[in-house]
């Protein structure tokens, strides 16, 4: 008789193991799910915070340049040549949706998503470049 009490304790414990174990492999499940579509939309998800900050420059350039933007600064303070305000902001802009398109055309993500990034950098380059007192 006490078999059979030590086998029905057993059978309690494994239930609760076995449920335990049922929630586990639940979370696992849903952890799993997301990071498959993580990985699936991993090129939207890399894109949206350059695609963002580029607007984002774009439209601070937009208001804040002078009309004619200055680029190849010489060693004697004077601009090379002078480009429109129109052309400074879309110029990088156009360059920095260009490589995301790139991104989501190539397998290797990485390459042209750090190249976006560093595109980024124009607009600010730009904007100091050109920022100085009358």
């Amino acid at each position: 008789m006490e078999n059979s009490g030590a086998s029905v304790k057993e059978a309690r414990t494994q239930t609760g193991f076995g449920k335990v174990k049922a929630v586990v492999g639940k979370i696992n499940g849903i952890i799993n799910t997301i990071g498959v579509w993580l990985f699936r939309l991993r090129k939207f998800v890399m894109a949206a915070p350059v695609v963002y900050y580029a607007l984002k420059l774009a439209s601070y350039n937009r208001t804040h340049l002078p009309e004619l933007v200055g680029i190849n600064l010489q060693p004697t303070g004077e601009f090379a040549q002078y480009i429109s305000r129109n052309m400074a902001v879309m110029g990088p802009l156009a360059l920095t949706l260009g490589c995301l398109i790139l991104m989501f055309c190539s397998r290797k993500a990485m390459y042209s998503w750090a190249i976006s990034i560093f595109t980024l950098t124009l607009p600010l380059l730009l904007l100091l470049s050109n920022a100085y007192p009358n």
